[in-house]
């Protein structure tokens, strides 16, 4: 009896392991499942939205009011974001450069690198902050209270009519506000430059244009236009995807803002190996 029970009690840890391990596969399978399945999903939707963008008809006044929202607005957070980059990169490169008297590629360094990197992806994470979780917030609200629904009903299709507007306006107007951007935190480098550490003015102008080339403007501002699609078509995703209630429309504003930055910063990573590698 004693070995019948104990063959039962090794059975029965033999099945209970079994199942865990089937459990834990089940859940590797369901992830990965998921994963793709949102991929997919991800991919359809952005396919049928770049279509619309082409095709008409267009909607003038919904465009104006996207670029309104998405570029005049943004711009005070992005010209004080590049303003102060520029000024702390100034002083940080001084910092660093007088330890090998290299104090001459001040400019050289501020210009490349708010033309290059910073201002482009400073302001796509701006943009991300408050246009991104706007658009979702405001397409989610509008999900939840079947707005959309009401869209379909009135054959008013809502990749048309809501989704479209939000993707031309970010992609045309972030390259319009980097390009602020360039040109404020340049000037923020130069009056650190001049009225801080005591550069000439007509030398610091010189050495800036000296560095600076028309590709390294470019590769910025096509960078932005990048980042401003994705901007844009994260939070459309995110806001037409919404679950329902408050709760869904609040997991869709924050899953629009990291999905955003994150794809900003890989994304930034593809298109400096294509420009400069």
């Amino acid at each position: 009896m004693t070995d019948a029970a104990s063959n039962s009690n090794k059975q029965n840890l033999f099945c209970t392991g079994i199942c865990s391990i089937l459990n834990i596969f089940q859940a590797v399978g369901h992830s990965i499942l998921s994963f793709f399945l949102s991929i997919g999903t991800l991919s359809f939707f952005i396919g049928k939205a770049t279509k619309h963008c082409f095709l008409p008809p267009f909607y003038p006044r919904l465009l104006f009011k996207q670029f309104i929202d998405i570029g005049y607005y943004s711009l005070p957070v992005v010209g004080m974001t590049a303003l102060f980059t520029g000024m702390v990169l100034a002083l940080q490169s001084y910092t660093g450069f007088t330890r090998f008297n290299a104090e001459s590629a001040i400019a050289g360094v501020v210009v490349l690198s708010i033309t290059r990197e910073l201002a482009p992806v400073l302001a796509g994470l701006m943009v991300a902050g408050r246009v991104g979780a706007a658009i979702a917030a405001e397409i989610g609200t509008m999900r939840v209270t079947e707005q959309i629904d009401a869209l379909v009903t009135l054959s008013v299709n809502p990749f048309k009519y809501l989704i479209a507007p939000r993707v031309i306006a970010g992609t045309i107007m972030l390259p319009l506000l980097v390009l602020v951007g360039d040109i404020v935190g340049v000037f923020g480098g130069y009056i650190v430059s001049i009225y801080d550490l005591g550069f000439s003015s007509g030398s610091y102008i010189n050495q800036t244009w000296d560095v600076l080339e028309r590709m390294d403007v470019i590769s910025g501002l096509i960078k932005a236009a990048v980042f401003g699609f994705l901007v844009s078509m994260m939070g459309c995703y995110h806001g037409f995807n919404s679950g329902r209630g408050a709760q869904g429309v609040g997991t869709a504003t924050t899953y629009a803002v990291v999905s955003a930055s994150i794809l900003i910063l890989v994304f930034n990573f593809i298109l400096t190996q294509v420009f400069f590698s």
